[in-house]
């Protein structure tokens, strides 16, 4: 099946302080979206989607005359209307890579794993926090398998207990990927 990789990158770093978009920011001499890219290319996906926002024109300018496909996000309503305003652009069938263009020490082996755990669905990278405030926890069945995501300020104390929190990267078909985003209002 063909991959297809959508990277999240309209958010404006307000927390940063600073003018310069997030993705922009310099680690190790090249921007956080710098790296993901290379990352994501390791993969040999079919295409590369990045959506930007208000800053999105700095952020093309940097990376003009590259592969990427850019998609415009007008409005910042979230991580789930980011992906939306991709996935029209997927070719299907197509398997589907959501990444951030803000976490540049993602490794390709995490990324295999992740698109391959999402043969049979939806594959998502979890990571186990001691102090996992603000993250949506990850509810597993007996058997191991994802039961849900709850959010934090969702979750009941029990599940506030849970330190396996959700990364947001995650991998599945653009046809399972696009049914579960026309549930999100």
């Amino acid at each position: 099946m063909r991959l297809e990789v959508i990277i999240l990158a309209a958010g404006e770093g307000t927390r940063m302080q600073s003018s310069i978009p997030k993705v922009l920011h310099t680690v190790g001499g090249r921007p956080l979206l710098d790296h993901v890219l290379s990352v994501a290319r390791d993969l040999k996906p079919e295409a590369l989607h990045v959506v930007v926002g208000r800053s999105g024109g700095d952020v093309q300018a940097y990376f003009e005359g590259t592969d990427v496909a850019w998609v415009e996000q007008i409005e910042q309503k979230g991580t789930g209307h980011a992906v939306m305003q991709a996935i029209d652009d997927v070719e299907s069938p197509a398997m589907v890579l959501v990444l951030f263009g803000d976490v540049p020490l993602i490794e390709k082996v995490t990324l295999e794993a992740c698109i391959s755990a999402a043969a049979d669905g939806i594959g998502v990278v979890t990571v186990d926090m001691p102090v996992p405030d603000g993250f949506g926890r990850i509810q597993r069945r007996s058997d191991g398998q994802i039961e849900a995501i709850v959010e934090d300020r969702d979750a009941t104390p029990t599940q506030r207990a849970i330190t396996e929190v959700n990364t947001g990267i995650l991998a599945a078909p653009a046809t399972i990927l696009a049914r579960l985003l026309e549930s999100i209002t």
